[in-house]
């Protein structure tokens, strides 16, 4: 009895602590909200480096000046964007977290102030999509160069597309639009038109980009769950054959640490935090979308290994698989949101997720409702509000955490 009486005793205990964090977590999200309202849903971006209107033209279009200038504005320690003429802006991307977030939102509360931001941000992505392509596809609002190519503004990127692809299909679910599945439809049409594939094996890789031919793992991957969740609703067999040809070529790629490789490239071969993390969601959306299960053992040992290595015992989370610094609010947000999407398959991912969320707002959240980029000490942080990198992609992942609580 006396056990008993202690077990039923612990219930309210454990109700009151889950409500508290419930609480925190929301009150955060509303902070943010406000934060982003004020500032238009303007901010600058880790890779805006080259829309620095005083330095650029001292860059001479040479590649190596453009990545100097690029990696200079996004690894400079303090925000250095106004003294070099970079100023806030909207993004796509940040526009597709926003309308995630917000679709959760309205599924947690019902209030109907979140269904109009989620139309909201799902009508600016239809406006601004990017122009001259077979389908519904976005890109940077800015010139990027990366390791291996350069980027114009404006040119789509297979990760922005699917990822804002999602963003649709979680509004058609929700909210019963036609529309929305529509524009997820026409944004498998450019995957499957304008996007070469690599052949390796018996899989193929996406490419990261309709210009040139690129191979990165969660690029790949993230076409293909966009493939295999818009079949779910379509059986466009199409989609799935694409999709299970893109999954393989990656699960044939995991190393026998159960890890990926952020590319096969001799230059891309690292392993960090929060691009494993998108990876572990397409192998879960390929196997909701399609019933297949193939790729399970491949998709659970990834689990695993990510959540034994990318994070210290207080929820703090690793960038890389070998060292923790820089906390980059990405490596926060991403942890979380997969934490949860994998709650179903783990009883540990919430209480993890929990943590992660209460230190993420502990260490990470401004007074004025922002998160700060990146914590390099407990003394040295780069507060720069950046959009997608933060602000977006952190209200999507609390509202997720939120709704599950």
């Amino acid at each position: 009895m006396a056990s008993t009486t202690a077990y039923a005793g612990e219930q309210p205990r454990v109700q009151a602590k889950t409500q508290a964090s419930k609480d925190q977590i929301y009150w955060s999200i509303c902070r943010l909200s406000a934060w982003l309202e004020k500032n238009d849903y303007r901010g600058y971006d880790t890779f805006d480096g080259l829309n620095a209107r005083f330095l650029r033209p001292f860059a001479f279009n040479n590649r190596l000046l453009l990545t100097v200038l690029q990696q200079g504005v996004r690894r400079f320690p303090i925000n250095m964007r106004p003294i070099v003429g970079i100023q806030k802006s909207h993004s796509t991307k940040g526009m597709g977290f926003l309308a995630r977030g917000f679709v959760r939102l309205h599924q947690a509360t019902g209030d109907a102030v979140w269904q109009d931001k989620a139309e909201f941000a799902l009508q600016w992505l239809i406006e601004n999509e990017s122009k001259g392509y077979s389908g519904a596809c976005w890109g940077n609002h800015f010139d990027y160069q990366s390791r291996t190519f350069y980027l114009p503004k404006g040119v789509p990127t297979v990760v922005w597309t699917a990822l804002i692809g999602h963003a649709f299909l979680d509004g058609y679910e929700h909210f019963q639009k036609g529309n929305y599945l529509n524009v997820a439809i026409s944004a498998c049409k450019h995957i499957l038109r304008d996007l070469e594939t690599f052949s390796d094996g018996e899989g193929l890789c996406i490419s990261y980009i309709p210009t040139q031919n690129k191979q990165v793992h969660n690029a790949n991957t993230l076409g293909g769950s966009l493939l295999a969740r818009t079949y779910f609703h379509t059986q466009t067999e199409s989609y799935r054959a694409l999709a299970q040809k893109s999954m393989q070529y990656t699960a044939q790629h995991q190393r026998p640490d159960a890890s990926w490789y952020y590319g096969e490239a001799a230059n891309l071969h690292w392993v960090d935090n929060f691009h494993t993390a998108y990876v572990l969601d397409c192998f879960k959306y390929y196997a909701r979308g399609t019933g297949d299960d193939r790729f399970d053992k491949n998709m659970m040992d990834g689990y695993e290994y990510w959540k034994t290595t990318f994070f210290l015992p207080d929820g703090t989370p690793r960038y890389y698989n070998h060292k923790t610094l820089p906390i980059d609010i990405q490596c926060c947000s991403q942890a979380i949101d997969t934490l949860v999407l994998f709650h179903d398959r783990d009883p540990e991912s919430l209480p993890l997720a929990l943590k992660v969320a209460h230190w993420t707002i502990e260490n990470m959240q401004d007074r004025t409702g922002y998160f700060y980029y990146r914590r390099y000490s407990p003394w040295l942080v780069n507060k720069t509000p950046t959009l997608h990198w933060g602000q977006a992609t952190m209200l999507c992942a609390l509202a997720g955490l939120y709704k599950l609580l």
